[in-house]
């Protein structure tokens, strides 16, 4: 079974990463993990400041780490905030880029939080900084949080393409989310249903392979469900057949769900999921949270 036993919320103190903590203090109270709150400051920028200053420059360095660490301490230690938890507080001086994965990784962390929204993921996090490389190299599940911490996820969806990451998934929203209604969705096609009708197969024939079709993708999520411990009125079982992006949003809008989990490792949406379209448009389009969870036995064998 998953668990959440260590969390590492990253912030650059806006607004939205505000919001991220918050998730984590809630996420860390129903868990009852320790919590970590990182402010990386990206203090190599003072570099060609550094012959300017001269023997002032550490000093002035010390000073400013020394702010943000008040500043985030007092943040942490607001109790309608952090809902009785106590947060270790780390201030680092390097790039969030750099700090954060290998702080995730040194540490054991079960669990990433950063904030994210629409376009500005696409510009500050997916490409090339923190969150672009948390979901590019870590082994450590990454939430993004897009929206104001209101209480626990009221309903997760789950896509999942029957790879061994599904299962993981699954675990991983009943670790993070345990009173969380969850819709477990399977987006569909029949294999070659163009070239069979090209080739003349009547439509009778290619409907009886699409009803073939998603009466074995809802056995599958049944599987998958009663493997993860999931009771008939803890989850929801959806197959429809379409585009993935569109079946996904339109699914999510439909039921409401506040959360999506997403694979990194697999078929259709979960192989292209990080670096690729699939991505890029659930992140830029999805309204709600999304959590990218890691197949540990994956990201070994992807390049850099």
């Amino acid at each position: 079974m998953n668990t959440v036993n260590r969390i590492l919320a990253a912030t650059d103190l806006s607004e939205l990463s505000l919001h991220a903590i918050d998730r984590g203090f809630q996420i860390a109270d129903e868990a009852k993990a320790q919590y970590v709150v990182m402010h990386a400051l990206g203090l190599e920028a003072l570099g060609p400041l550094r012959d300017l200053l001269g023997g002032e420059a550490e000093n002035i360095s010390g000073k400013i780490v020394e702010q943000q660490r008040i500043i985030l301490q007092s943040i942490t230690s607001q109790p309608a905030r952090n809902r009785g938890v106590s947060a270790e507080v780390r201030i680092e001086g390097g790039l969030a880029a750099s700090v954060v994965p290998a702080y995730a990784a040194a540490a054991n962390v079960d669990l990433v939080v950063v904030g994210a929204r629409g376009q500005s993921v696409l510009r500050r996090f997916m490409v090339g900084s923190t969150a672009s490389r948390l979901l590019r190299k870590s082994t450590c599940p990454v939430l993004l949080v897009k929206n104001r911490c209101e209480g626990p996820y009221r309903r997760a969806l789950v896509p999942v393409d029957f790879s061994p990451g599904s299962d993981l998934s699954v675990g991983l929203v009943k670790a993070v989310a345990p009173t969380a209604d969850i819709v477990l969705l399977h987006v569909f096609d029949v294999p070659f249903e163009g070239m069979l009708m090209y080739a003349g197969v009547t439509l009778n024939v290619v409907e009886r392979y699409r009803r073939e079709a998603r009466q074995k993708s809802l056995a599958q999520l049944h599987e998958i469900a009663k493997r993860a411990d999931l009771g008939p009125d803890d989850y929801t079982a959806v197959v429809v057949r379409g585009g993935t992006i569109s079946r996904i949003l339109s699914t999510r809008k439909n039921y409401d769900c506040d959360l999506i989990v997403m694979g990194k490792h697999g078929m259709h949406v979960t192989e292209e999921l990080l670096l690729g379209s699939v991505t890029k448009r659930l992140l830029s389009e999805a309204s709600c949270d999304q959590l990218v969870v890691v197949d540990k036995r994956g990201p070994s064998a992807e390049p850099a």
